[in-house]
């Protein structure tokens, strides 16, 4: 059964099946930029209001979905199934409608284990190819039987000869055991992108505060190098969250950030110091630092990227100081046995 879907306030209209989501069938529609992020309903980036109609999530209730969203009437696209004809109310964003998204077979030219447990890959596209995309998005790694492994790009888009990602193992995921155990340079991969909409906005003025968890610092370090490349002013505020030292696996790039840039700050935070790490920074949860570094968080915008404990985590907290909530970008990674491996954070409760 085919059903109407009107989104709003854009008054765009498509048709769909019950069968998939509604996330997805937006996405083949020309034009249309809904915001999605994990698509695997946990970081709510995707959310709407359900102006009329019904859904149904067969999978049972997402994660990012609390019973103060659904009181409200708010529904995740990317899990909802439509029971009826619908009207949501849902931002676009103009920033993607034009990026073309490709499915391109690359070369693995570069493997460097920059942690025990974090290897950065560098993929080449064939000679007649390039990528255009946002500096935040992310790309869709294909897997033989159809699966997805969805990993953030780590590079600036001026720097697109490779594409970076960083690849943390995941007890029990079967792309990072061969990542980490099977794969070598020469390796060919297929892949889906640019995806997603979590990416650096340009236009506007605020400073900047970013906000990392393990490797949710791939896609904020593409943010960063694109900044600079294009002479943004603002003031830009790194904070990076991990366990101990070692997870902070790239700390000398933002420190020499912080030597060249006036405008850069950088504040790395870790959770559980080892005795060996010798640590005299900061300790705790890193969405706290931010907590009692700015009081007032009115007049920032936030790139938060990591775990999506420590993306629920700070959102609240984050209300409460006053961040509105259109300037609060993020991008939450999940993993499991056999899930996506992009992000290695702190332990949240």
């Amino acid at each position: 059964m085919s059903y109407k879907i009107t989104i709003n306030p854009s008054g765009r209209v498509f048709w769909m099946e019950a069968s998939e989501a509604v996330l997805d069938a937006a996405l083949r529609e020309e034009g249309c930029a809904l915001p999605y992020g994990c698509r695997s309903g946990t970081c709510g980036t995707c959310m709407a209001k359900l102006v009329a109609g019904e859904v149904a999530y067969p999978e049972g209730q997402p994660s990012a979905l609390s019973a103060q969203d659904l009181a409200a009437g708010r529904v995740l696209p990317c899990q909802a199934r439509p029971m009826s004809d619908l009207v949501l109310e849902a931002r676009e964003i103009d920033a993607v409608r034009d990026l073309q998204v490709k499915t391109l077979p690359c070369r693995v030219v570069g493997m460097h284990k920059l942690a025990p447990d974090v290897m950065r890959l560098y993929l080449k596209l064939p000679a007649t190819e390039r990528l255009q995309f946002l500096a935040g998005q992310y790309i869709a790694i294909l897997l033989r039987d159809g699966r997805r492994r969805d990993f953030s790009l780590a590079n600036a888009p001026h720097a697109d000869e490779y594409l970076e990602i960083h690849v943390r193992r995941v007890e029990g995921g079967e792309f990072t055991r061969y990542v980490f155990e099977d794969m070598r340079e020469r390796a060919i991969l297929r892949f889906q992108g640019p995806l997603g909409t979590f990416f650096l906005r340009e236009d506007s003025q605020r400073p900047i505060i970013m906000i990392g968890g393990g490797t949710g610092f791939a896609p904020l370090k593409g943010m960063v190098e694109h900044a600079f490349h294009v002479g943004i002013g603002r003031p830009i505020h790194l904070y990076w969250g991990a366990r101990a030292r070692q997870d902070l696996y790239l700390h000398e790039l933002p420190e020499a950030w912080l030597e060249k840039y006036p405008h850069f700050l950088y504040t790395p935070v870790l959770s559980d110091p080892q005795p060996e790490d010798q640590w005299d920074g900061r300790i705790g949860w890193v969405h706290e630092a931010v907590l009692d570094d700015y009081p007032d968080l009115s007049p920032f915008e936030v790139y938060m990227s990591g775990p999506p404990a420590m993306i629920i985590a700070a959102k609240k907290r984050f209300a409460e100081q006053g961040l509105p909530e259109e300037y609060l970008y993020y991008d939450a990674f999940d993993f499991s046995a056999d899930s996506p491996a992009a992000g290695q954070g702190q332990t949240y409760p």
